[in-house]
């Protein structure tokens, strides 16, 4: 690897991005990163800490939209590696799956032949358990790098069925068309921890909705959890580590209960947990709740079942070490409270 080596990182303003983003700049490396509006290049440098001497050198914004061909090229130019994290993650339930499949994998591969025609060598692409763990029916699953979500089974929510179409869109083009290109995937399950601004992942809105006291009681759902530094981390890991080719590497702490992660804002957070929930939402009145609402609708879907993602594969082949989830809970509530973004 050369010296100083640039590396397009896409979707500079995201969550994930910009954690690695500031790994990178620390490490010395040159970082080309894609916006969609110039415009709001000064606060992300700002953010970022490139906003003055050195740093500003080492950090190029392009304007680039998942939708359009502008942009790519010109951004991919001169760069060895790619880490291909912009993706469409909605707050609320879209009416048509489309809004979301059309930009993730269409941009996906609108970066990874601007990144094989850059000779770029080396690919790390966000994906998402979503990818891995949904269409297995309902119950307790284990599941690895191996498994695929099945998307012949009726009901898969639109973001999951965008990043199982995205990722599987950009391994058969790889495949196909890819050349040279290393090609590898991170997929984490739901990601928090530390919050740098009021411009945060859709993920980071469930614990503000839970400190606010808009869930008002808790269905009998759960998720996988990491901290977004892990996940940064990983990715780093990934960039770096030989022989990389065809890999896919789970991120996921371990599995919370709803409950559980509210459990932790009230013992962790004192006052400013008071309008966090302990009462549990039977089962029958999710279900009866599902049929005027559509965000009701997709937890009902989800009762009962627990989705334990394994990160063994990680561990063992990059040595990635992740915090527990409370670690990451806590970090996430925090910070948006002294952000001022929960409502007191």
């Amino acid at each position: 690897m050369a010296s100083t080596p640039r590396i397009l990182v896409t979707g500079g303003s995201g969550y994930i991005a910009g954690v690695l983003i500031r790994q990178l700049l620390a490490a010395g490396w040159h970082v080309n990163t894609t916006v969609r509006d110039l415009a709001r290049e000064p606060a992300l440098r700002q953010l970022l800490g490139a906003h003055a001497g050195e740093a500003r050198d080492q950090l190029r914004c392009f304007a680039a939209d998942l939708l359009h061909d502008a942009g790519w090229a010109e951004a991919a130019a001169g760069c060895s590696h790619l880490a291909h994290l912009a993706s469409p993650l909605p707050a609320g339930v879209p009416r048509d799956a489309n809004e979301l499949i059309v930009p993730a994998r269409d941009g996906a591969l609108r970066a990874l032949k601007a990144a094989r025609d850059a000779g770029v060598q080396r690919v790390v692409m966000t994906s998402s358990v979503a990818a891995i763990a949904y269409g297995h029916g309902p119950g307790e699953h284990r599941f690895t790098e191996r498994d695929w979500t099945r998307l012949e089974v009726p009901g898969i929510p639109a973001y999951v069925q965008s990043k199982t179409v995205a990722e599987r869109a950009a391994r058969d083009w790889v495949a196909r068309e890819g050349g040279g290109l290393a090609f590898c995937t991170v997929n984490p399950s739901v990601v928090l921890g530390p919050v740098a601004s009021a411009d945060y992942s859709a993920s980071v809105v469930l614990v503000r909705s839970l400190l606010e006291g808009r869930i008002l009681a808790l269905p009998r759902i759960g998720f996988g959890i990491v901290d977004v530094r892990d996940v940064a981390e990983l990715h780093w890991r990934a960039l770096t580590a030989p022989d990389m080719a065809g890999e896919r590497f789970i991120a996921c702490g371990g599995f919370h209960w709803l409950r559980e992660i509210a459990a932790v804002l009230r013992a962790e957070l004192g006052e400013h947990a008071r309008r966090v929930p302990t009462r549990q939402l039977p089962d029958w009145a999710v279900r009866m709740l599902a049929q005027v609402s559509p965000t009701v609708r997709a937890a009902a879907s989800e009762l009962g079942t627990v989705r334990h993602q394994d990160s063994t594969h990680a561990r063992e082949v990059l040595g990635w070490a992740p915090r527990p989830p409370r670690e990451a809970i806590v970090a996430t509530a925090r910070d948006l409270i002294a952000l001022g973004v929960v409502r007191r």
